[in-house]
């Protein structure tokens, strides 16, 4: 963050990944006293603190994960069971973070987001 914040960036893109899932609090933290904004894949690292998330609801595919598993227990071999990918992204956007680094969101945005967080 200290290399990023002393360089000319305009905006963090923090990538989609389990990796980063438990370190969301932390990166958002961090991002937030080196004033970085910070664009995220999953929701969750909003509700932690950053910025905006633009990607796939880990609900969605943890209720999915549920039913393959139940699928494969109730005898059903995995090879059998198709392969699914999100269809549909969720735009979070943290509003007191916003206002922390003195960002202004457009209303527009704000129109398109599925999430508000204020």
């Amino acid at each position: 963050m200290q290399a990023l914040a002393s360089s000319p960036v305009d905006v963090v893109i923090v990538l989609q990944t389990g990796l980063f899932l438990g370190a969301g609090q932390q990166i958002a933290q961090l991002a937030a006293a080196k004033r970085l904004p910070t664009v995220y894949g999953y929701r969750e690292h909003v509700l932690a603190g950053g910025l905006i998330s633009y990607g796939v609801d880990l609900r969605w595919c943890y209720h999915r994960a549920a039913y393959f598993v139940d699928k494969i227990l109730h005898g059903t071999p995995p090879g059998e069971l198709p392969v699914e990918f999100p269809t549909k992204m969720v735009l979070s956007i943290n509003l007191k973070t916003a206002k922390t680094l003195g960002i202004t969101i457009p209303p527009a945005l704000l129109g398109l987001a599925d999430e508000v967080i204020e």
